[in-house]
């Protein structure tokens, strides 16, 4: 199975549309034991603008923010639950458990993590980590597997990628 995909997007409905992607990846693959997703990238790199794209697939029509003074954006979307987190304000990876965190990380959901670097000795090992560059022009996504469950994403994904 493949562990490791890299993608060039061009602009910034590229990033949205290859979030979109990802988050049919996820469906089709099936959460029954929760999926952790790390993004990583500086700035400004488009970490948000791709979980609008996953909450897309996921049915969310709605404005997507990033939570960096709430830390968790939670979407109850039909039976599917997406925890968008953003820790970049996070001042120690301990508030994380004054607030429950690990609740959060259950079966048959979705975590996406902006800056998990911040949460380190909390938060579960991710089953997928995704890193946006930024070249010249456009973005580098360099998606890795951390899990079985992970790989299966990326394989899906990769299927769907070639239709």
């Amino acid at each position: 199975m493949a562990s490791e995909l890299k993608l060039y997007l061009r602009d910034e409905e590229a990033t949205v549309a290859s979030g979109e992607a990802l988050g049919r990846a996820c469906l089709a693959s099936g959460l029954q034991r929760g999926l952790t997703l790390y993004l990583n990238g500086q700035l400004g790199a488009g970490k948000t603008t791709f979980c609008r794209g996953v909450l897309r697939a996921f049915g969310h029509q709605g404005a997507v923010k990033s939570p960096t003074y709430t830390l968790v954006e939670p979407y109850e979307l039909g039976t599917q639950r997406v925890y968008h987190f953003d820790l970049y304000r996070l001042g120690d990876a301990e508030e994380l458990e004054f607030m429950g965190v690990r609740d959060y990380f259950a079966a048959h959901s979705l975590s996406l993590v902006e800056w998990p670097e911040r949460g380190v000795g909390v938060l579960p090992e991710p089953d997928l980590q995704l890193d946006l560059g930024v070249p010249d022009s456009g973005r580098q996504l360099l998606l890795e597997a951390h899990s079985k469950q992970g790989s299966a994403v990326i394989h899906t994904l990769v299927k769907m990628l070639q239709k």
